[in-house]
């Protein structure tokens, strides 16, 4: 097959609120296809969220800028043998495009992503959203923990109680508020028009947090005629579509999309 030959490594970029443990089905997904791997916690997150969730209002994770990811995602793409493809989900999502904008991936997948900050400049939903699951006007110096409610409600819609409260103690962990902030500077813009490589934007029609119009407004705001831009949105899907009944739908998706492209 083509791409068992290929050998590219996929990296993963979680998403705020997020373990990287999500990914772990996906794992094994793209490396029975003949990908490597990885999927990097991101800084201060590397325990088990138990145990982050239990020390939050001490954490270092209140500490984390935009910045501070994209110089430790770019550090660790500096040590991998190729430029690797990037799959991004929700903040991870708009990290991917930096890194794409930067020219470090050779192909970036964003699902459910937070858009850049001039797709949301007018976006007064998005805003609500994010002030309401960050309390965006709180403490910077202490960490942010979503409530079940506002999980069930932001990020796992559509699934059954057990599969919410299982997700919820299994994946939940503090997230920094300044983070969330940064969305809406220089760091979270994107240059639209320039050259860059194939990126596909994949949404859920039952995302809350994210909606499907959103993405898309993300979407059709690149336009270098000489780039491949892709959107694909999914039916009964909600913001954690990674873990969702459906994800290996997505993934397969993904996975033909990039025979397509390599």
């Amino acid at each position: 097959m083509m791409y068992l030959s290929n050998k590219k490594t996929i990296m993963f970029i979680t998403g705020a609120f997020v373990s990287h443990t999500c990914w772990k089905e996906w794992i094994v997904f793209f490396e029975s296809k003949g990908y490597k791997t990885v999927a990097p916690p991101w800084p201060h997150k590397n325990e088990l969220p138990a145990v982050l969730r239990q020390t939050h209002r001490e954490s270092k994770i209140a500490q984390i800028r935009l910045s501070n990811l994209v110089d430790y995602y770019i550090e660790i793409m500096d040590k991998l043998p190729e430029k690797p493809i990037i799959i991004g989900h929700s903040y991870g999502g708009l990290l991917t495009q930096i890194l794409i904008q930067k020219e470090l991936c050779s192909a970036g997948i964003c699902i459910n992503s937070i858009p850049p900050a001039n797709v949301l400049y007018f976006n007064l939903p998005f805003y609500k959203t994010i002030w309401k699951t960050s309390v965006f006007f709180g403490s910077k110096r202490k960490t942010y923990l979503m409530s079940f409610k506002d999980w069930q409600y932001y990020f796992t819609g559509e699934m059954t109680f057990e599969e919410q409260k299982e997700s919820y103690e299994a994946l939940l962990i503090p997230e920094s508020k300044l983070i969330m902030r940064d969305i809406f500077t220089k760091t979270g813009k994107i240059d639209f028009n320039k050259k860059h490589n194939p990126l596909l934007f994949i949404s859920g029609s039952e995302d809350v947090f994210t909606p499907a119009s959103l993405n898309y407004s993300n979407f059709k705001k690149y336009k270098n005629l000489h780039s491949i831009t892709c959107y694909k949105e999914f039916q009964n899907s909600n913001h954690l579509s990674i873990i969702q009944e459906n994800w290996e739908n997505i993934a397969e998706f993904i996975a033909n999309w990039l025979m397509k492209i390599t």
